[in-house]
């Protein structure tokens, strides 16, 4: 019985754990797309109607509109990566144990922003975009 129990316990413990890829879809949606600098210089042309643009970056952050009254969208992303390594020992010399624990954090932050200009015909007229990285 104890053996089906722990079984029991080491199947549910299992089932709670989830990868961070499966979690972020699960927080932000399946299909969000990820826009990267590589991805406006391959896909975004002048002319490009903004179906056309939606399709290849998805929905923007921002929609305004400039001085004329024309339409402005803006993707404005914002990732942190967080790496983490750690190294546990421990001894044991007679009844008395001990442990040692060393670590190392590293953090990334990186944003793109990327701003397209429509016409008066809803067609783009000019984009531009920044990316960072620190």
């Amino acid at each position: 019985m104890k053996g089906i129990t722990g079984f029991l316990l080491m199947v549910a413990l299992a089932g709670g754990c989830v990868s961070a890829q499966k979690h972020y879809k699960e927080a932000h949606g399946e299909y969000e797309r990820e826009i990267t600098v590589g991805t406006v210089q391959k896909e975004i042309r002048l002319g490009m109607s903004g179906a056309e643009v939606a399709t290849a970056l998805g929905s923007p952050n921002i929609v305004t509109t400039d001085e004329k009254g024309r339409e402005v969208w803006i993707y404005d992303k914002i990732s942190t990566d967080v790496s983490y390594s750690r190294s546990d020992s421990f001894g044991t010399l007679l009844l008395i144990g001990g442990t040692k624990e060393a670590g190392a954090r590293s953090t990334t932050q990186k944003t793109l922003t990327v701003v397209i200009k429509f016409d008066d015909s809803g067609k783009v007229r000019d984009f531009a975009y920044h990316s960072s990285r620190f």
